[in-house]
């Protein structure tokens, strides 16, 4: 019997779910596999399952590697004036490479979910920074915060 490529079970997962009165749904799953601060580098999992939850608003602002191990992921570029660029689908087996993005985006899985494996490589610490939907940076995410809130909630 043959293992299938990808089993979400043989990890764990925290839960990250954003506020009622935002104007999306934020709600998605991540898992860390590993890191090495000292050398900036920090390897995750992204789960969304196919209830239209999304990740917050955000910009990479660090080198990133993107690769959809499952089902599919939705982007969209956020422009200044608040106007969404044309929606990106990458599926399962699609990979990207970001050097940091220009544009904040939404993202999210596809009707029936997607799961996307991101490997972050930061020169100063900082993998994305999440804005609000006024387009304002309200959190930068650190390989540090990020590691910090694994361990605190898995």
């Amino acid at each position: 019997m043959t293992q299938p490529f990808f089993d979400g079970n043989r990890h764990k997962w925290r839960e990250v779910t954003g506020e009622p009165e935002l104007s999306y749904k934020v709600h998605h799953d991540y898992t860390i596999l590993g890191w090495d601060l000292k050398a900036g580098t920090l390897d995750m999992l992204v789960r969304w399952e196919g209830d239209g939850g999304h990740c917050p608003i955000h910009r990479h602002t660090s080198t990133t590697t993107v690769l959809v191990m499952a089902g599919e992921q939705h982007l969209w570029d956020i422009h200044p004036d608040g106007s969404q660029g044309d929606p990106v689908v990458r599926r399962a087996g699609d990979y990207a490479l970001t050097v940091g993005d220009r544009l904040p985006h939404l993202e999210r899985g596809g009707d029936e979910g997607g799961v996307v494996f991101f490997g972050n490589h930061s020169t100063d610490g900082v993998l994305y920074e999440i804005l609000d939907e006024d387009m304002k940076p309200i959190l930068d995410v650190t390989l540090e915060s990020l590691v910090e809130d694994w361990q605190e909630n898995t």
